[in-house]
């Protein structure tokens, strides 16, 4: 008897076919599933779609309902501002009223018994209260007026039916506007709004043509509506339409229908698998080109790091966590003088100096002891010994080395040679000290040079002063003993003024903070004045003087100040030597304030201008057209006013060919010191 062959489902390949099918049908399944949902997620979005619309179009016609029922108080409260009752000016108003908005159809004056004085219907057909009396359906408009005249403000009414010919009809709300005389009640104005109106003025000014508008009471039943199209119920959005007296229940219902299952089925299904498949191939074609990619990336990656590494001049070393040296660029052997394998497993390294090993093993303990997260890339300088035996300083900054499965695996150390930024560094500190050495030296030059160059007014002053005065005493009868006095007198003050020269100098030179204090206007011309007129009559200039504010003061330094003006009138004076005829020869100074601030000084010649090339360089130190001059003048007025917190400008104009024009204005700011400090200088 042959024995019986044994299942198929126990042959070996059996299990594999098992997985095969189950990993399939796990697809297929998740694929139904995929679809089956996003057949539901389409429906539901075309559905939310279909339902904010018609959210966004009660909540635009509610907003302008409720807009057009405000507008409609206004222009009732207008038409009884015209006239408390019915008068030639109310009718004008209420006919052009009634005219231009058709869903007002009737207006009425009432006495304070609710009579009816006067009434005005629309220009419009139907006509409205004539298949029912208004007296038959006023009870609302009298509820509405008590309560308007109670609180002393405009209320509508509830809405009610009005029928009409046919059997035709609207809903209507009455809108009552209490009229006060002399503080009493003087009546009412009311006007019949047709509520349907409204929906129809909001479906125009929103555009919408895909919703059924309409107003619906507390049970569900409609009481007017707008709009060609019905509205199909299964899309609905309600908004409350608060109006002072009244509240009304706005709809509006899409008259689209629920979304069809079998056009979005059919989309969904055709476009869903379309993706799946396209979406698989396109993962394929980027893996494989991925991959390609990832492995020329990788060689190139290697030539190139390889390449780095050999180029660098800063020396990399790997250490594991153990400290052992597994990797050394050849910057790094040819900076210690050992190989790869020279270094490679040694403990301790040969690169260190023997008598400091301990500190740098109890270094390296430390650092493999630090969370290699938290380790900063600040460097520290060590000391390294080449295998010649020559000691070398490095910097050293070290950083984590992480492997492939993101563990710490050890530290990266990158070392730079600083032998030469030593030697750099200790030639730096020589030529600075010699630079301060020179920089003293011409301190001191341009201390002698100011020094000179700002003595010469007031020495040359003292010598005048000082002949006049022997010229006097000299000469019997020339002159009495207080002119002498007063000529000795100003060779003292010139004196005084040459020692504050000096000491405003030598301070200026270093920079120090200058000594400041208030000084009036006046004064600083007048202690200036004199020189200036004593070197315009040796040349023949006539000084003019314009001060505005004499007393006004400025908080400056005196000295270097009066030495600015000094500067300014003398060069003014020198300006008009040759080129001026003498009737012309003037200087004008002028103070006017400017702004809230600053005070304007202007010194003013008649001579022949300054020409553009010497103009760009007027203000460069040691630059002068004089002969004896040294070309410190202006680079000093200016320093001086710009350290005053002013400025320091000129304009100039040459003279023409017949002689006429020309003449330089220097001009300069000082700060007030009554002015608020916020007020930056201007431009001269």
């Amino acid at each position: 008897m042959s024995p019986t062959p044994a299942p198929a489902a126990h042959t070996p390949r059996a299990a594999p076919a098992r997985r095969r099918v189950l990993l399939w049908s796990s697809l297929v399944l998740l694929l139904l599933i995929a679809q089956t949902w996003l057949v539901v997620l389409t429906i539901d979005f075309e559905a939310n779609r279909v339902q904010d619309r018609a959210d966004a179009a009660a909540i635009a016609a509610a907003a302008e309902v409720k807009s057009l029922g405000l507008q409609t108080i206004r222009l009732l409260q207008e038409l009884s501002w015209i006239d408390g009752t019915a008068g030639p000016a109310a009718d004008g108003g209420a006919r052009e009223l009634l005219r231009r908005h058709r869903e007002i159809v009737r207006i009425e004056w009432r006495d304070a018994g609710m009579r009816v004085a006067a009434a005005m219907d629309t220009p419009y057909t139907p006509r409205w209260f004539e298949a029912i009396a208004r007296e038959a359906i006023d009870f609302e408009a009298e509820v509405v007026c008590a309560a308007a005249a109670r609180a002393a403000s405009p209320l509508y009414s509830r809405s009610y039916f009005v029928p009409v010919a046919q059997g035709y009809g609207q809903e209507v709300i009455d809108l009552c506007v209490p009229v006060q005389s002399a503080g009493r009640s003087g009546g009412f104005v009311v006007a019949s709004v047709l509520v349907g109106g409204w929906l129809d003025d909001a479906r125009r000014a929103t555009r919408d043509v895909g919703h059924e508008l309409s107003f619906v009471d507390g049970d569900g039943s409609r009481l007017a509506r707008a709009g060609v199209l019905r509205g199909t119920g299964i899309f609905r959005a309600e908004r409350l339409v608060e109006l002072p007296g009244q509240t009304l229940l706005l709809r509006a219902d899409a008259a689209e229908g629920s979304p069809r299952l079998i056009p979005n089925l059919a989309t969904a299904l055709v476009l869903g698998l379309s993706c799946v498949l396209f979406g698989v191939v396109l993962l394929l074609v980027r893996d494989v080109r991925r991959r390609a990619r990832a492995e020329a990336a990788l060689a190139e990656a290697l030539a190139f790091r390889k390449a780095m590494e050999d180029s660098l001049v800063t020396g990399l070393r790997a250490r594991d966590l153990r400290g052992r040296i597994t990797y050394a660029n050849p910057a790094f052997c040819a900076m210690v003088g050992y190989s790869i394998d020279e270094l490679r497993d040694r403990d301790p390294p040969p690169y260190w100096p023997p008598e400091r090993a301990d500190e740098y093993r109890a270094r390296q303990e430390d650092r493999q002891r630090q969370d290699a997260s938290r380790v900063g890339r600040e460097g520290y300088e060590s000391e390294f010994i080449r295998k010649s035996g020559e000691r070398f300083p490095v910097v050293v900054f070290d950083a984590p080395l992480v492997d492939a499965q993101g563990r710490h695996a050890g530290w990266m150390s990158a070392m730079v040679d600083i032998t030469e930024r030593r030697r750099v560094e200790e030639l730096a500190r020589q030529q600075q000290e010699r630079l301060q050495a020179s920089a003293r030296l011409a301190t001191v030059g341009e201390m002698a040079s100011l020094l000179s160059h700002e003595l010469n007014q007031p020495l040359a002053a003292i010598a005048s002063y000082a002949n006049g005065s022997l010229n006097l005493l000299q000469t019997p009868g020339a002159g009495s003993a207080g002119e002498v006095r007063q000529a000795i007198a100003r060779i003292a003050e010139q004196a005084d003024r040459a020692g504050r020269v000096i000491k405003s100098v030598h301070d200026f030179v270093r920079r120090r903070e200058q000594s400041r204090e208030p000084v009036a206007v006046s004064v600083l011309i007048d202690a200036v004045l004199p020189l200036v007129r004593l070197h315009a009559r040796k040349n023949g200039t006539r000084i003019e003087l314009d001060v505005t504010e004499p007393q006004a003061e400025v908080m400056v330094d005196r000295t270097m100040v009066e030495q600015v003006l000094l500067n300014l009138a003398r060069n003014a004076i020198q300006a008009m030597d040759l080129d001026t005829e003498a009737a012309q020869r003037v200087v004008r100074l002028d103070v006017r304030a400017v702004q809230q601030r600053w005070l304007l000084f202007s010194v003013r010649d008649a001579g022949p201008g300054i020409a553009p090339e010497i103009a760009r360089r007027l203000f460069t130190p040691f630059f002068t057209t004089r002969v004896e001059g040294m070309g410190l003048g202006l680079s000093l007025c200016r320093t001086v006013v710009e350290q005053h917190g002013g400025a320091l400008d000129f304009e100039s104009s040459t003279r023409g060919a017949d002689g006429t024009g020309g003449g330089t204005d220097f001009r300069f700011t000082l700060p007030r010191v009554t002015a608020p400090p916020d007020v930056t200088a201007p431009t001269p």
